[in-house]
């Protein structure tokens, strides 16, 4: 028999929730559309009402262990698979993370005319559903069964409703993302085969494995796994080429999950799993880490400026930015790590809301090509004001969260010599995202139309953004300024759990400190 509480329960319901009302809506073909959106919007709201309540009753207490703890049955008990839910203060921040944009993709989704409505919203909960038992997992293999249940609904959404070209990214997609998948997996068994704990239990393993850790040869060679294979499902260089063009082609609701909160699955591996529990790999590891993770900033930073349609731009920008997370859990401290876990809920948000005003702009100059348009300013202020503002957070303008992200890591890499000299190529990447982010809100919403796009604009045709739209910006901004000025509602339970499970390395020479400054007195440990 499994144990829970009440509160467990919550956590549970988080998850069926969106796949209850996913199963009803795949028969939904005939329903009308007020009970459509009915539906849909209790499969995507309560997964945000249940985090938001979680949240508030998170007790702070219990570091190094899980709140709203729920371990059930499954079957494969002989093995150590369980159905083990529970949250930490690294995994809260995700969770609440996947519902607010699970929510806000969904308001959009709703109301937008795609063909199957009722169909386009079922496969969007499934993957809500997916995405909150990732985060929900302390079972590492529920952990991975999640993602890859979330992940199928993104091939089947691409190649429906995907746009020109949806083939062959939906096949590149597959490839990539398979090869990322089996790798991740071969890395979580090894794990799993070599502590010889007999559980998946991320609890169970932690503590076996802080005890009796694995000689440093296994250590390098399951962190490779775990490295490149997490790496590719996170489009880490040279395994990036699938995101810009899958992004691309995707409808909007899947890009905003993928892109917001799915690809998040990668770092959140390494940073709650791989780098606790295989210190020595990390090390190890650590070159090639900031190599490749420079290599997203700057070389794709350099690509990402050369591009002229706005998905791809946006879809690079995303892979771009990823190097800043990476190179925060390279760091091994908590300041650093605990930089890239805001890093990844800001990007999460940000970018959600970017590639959802792309589909707006879109609708508004049916192109995606900036060299085609042209003061859309002067018709939709309110587009180019969500649209600016996002820009800005993108960047990293202070008042954001993606600002406190940036500046964390920053200040882990400037902490310690070994790793002082990262920090001017890194900060070259601010500079590369402030000219590619600037023209386009220059090339869309400022200066002299175009001649095709002026005849538009004269002609009274353009709107600015319906209410329908208004809302899910408006959630995603405000999420951004909140984390923005209020760090600490997430980085103070993050320290906390961070400092619990990140253990001292002799071979790592880094001193561990607080991401944020927090109520607590400051931990600092030399590794």
């Amino acid at each position: 028999m499994g144990h829970y509480d009440t509160t467990s329960l919550f956590l549970l319901a988080a998850i069926l929730a969106p796949l209850i009302a996913g199963v009803i809506l795949l028969f939904g073909g005939r329903f009308h559309i007020n009970t459509l959106r009915a539906i849909g919007a209790f499969g995507f709201g309560w997964p945000l009402i249940i985090g938001l309540m979680l949240y508030s009753l998170f007790e702070p207490s219990l570091v190094g262990d899980y709140n709203f703890e729920m371990r059930m049955p499954t079957g494969l008990e002989s093995i150590g698979i369980y159905l083990h839910l529970g949250l930490n203060g690294i995994s809260m921040p995700l969770f609440l993370l996947a519902g607010t944009v699970g929510f806000a993709a969904g308001l959009y989704a709703m109301y937008s005319n795609a063909e199957r409505l009722h169909l386009y919203l079922a496969l969007l909960l499934f993957m809500l559903g997916g995405l909150m038992g990732t985060f929900a997992s302390v079972d590492i293999f529920f952990f991975y069964f999640f993602h890859e249940f979330a992940l199928i609904p993104t091939f089947i959404m691409i190649g429906i409703w995907g746009g020109a070209g949806r083939r062959s990214a939906a096949i590149e997609m597959t490839i990539y993302l398979t090869l990322g998948a089996l790798l991740s997996l071969l890395g979580l068994i090894a794990l799993y085969v070599q502590s010889g704990v007999d559980s998946f239990s991320l609890l169970e393993l932690r503590q076996y494995l802080l005890a009796q850790p694995l000689s440093e040869t296994v250590q390098n060679n399951i962190f490779a796994l775990l490295l490149f294979g997490f790496g590719i499902l996170v489009s880490l260089f040279p395994f990036h080429s699938w995101a810009p063009k899958g992004y691309a082609v995707a409808p909007s609701g899947a890009a905003m999950l993928h892109a917001g909160v799915l690809k998040k699955f990668g770092l959140y591996g390494l940073l709650q799993i791989s780098a606790p529990l295989l210190p020595a790999g990390a090390a190890h590891w650590f070159p090639w880490i900031v190599g490749l993770a420079l290599c997203n900033i700057l070389f794709i930073g350099l690509v990402t400026m050369a591009q002229k349609d706005l998905k791809m731009m946006l879809g690079y920008s995303s892979v771009m930015h990823m190097g800043y997370a990476f190179l925060g859990i390279a760091t091994f401290s908590i300041v650093g790590v605990g930089g890239a876990l805001l890093m990844m809920v800001a990007h999460g948000l940000s970018v959600a809301l970017l590639f959802m005003l792309s589909t707006c702009i879109y609708h508004r100059s049916q192109t995606f090509d900036l060299s085609k348009m042209g003061g859309l300013a002067t018709k939709a202020p309110v587009l180019a004001a969500f649209f600016v503002a996002a820009t800005m957070a993108s960047i990293g303008l202070p008042g954001f969260g993606n600002f406190w992200g940036e500046f964390t890591i920053f200040a882990a890499l400037a902490e310690v010599e070994k790793t002082r000299w990262i920090v001017a190529p890194a900060a070259i990447g601010i500079i590369i995202s402030a000219i590619y982010g600037l023209r386009a809100v220059a090339n869309i919403f400022f200066g002299q139309p175009k001649e095709e796009f002026e005849a538009q604009l004269n002609g009274g045709t353009i709107e600015d953004l319906k209410g329908f739209e208004k809302l899910p910006a408006g959630i995603l901004i405000a999420a951004l300024v909140i984390v923005g000025i209020f760090p600490r509602i997430l980085s103070d339970d993050a320290n906390r759990e961070l400092a619990e499970i990140y253990p001292t390395v002799d071979t790592l020479p880094h001193h561990e400190v607080s991401a944020i400054p927090s109520k607590e007195t400051h931990k600092e440990v030399s590794h």
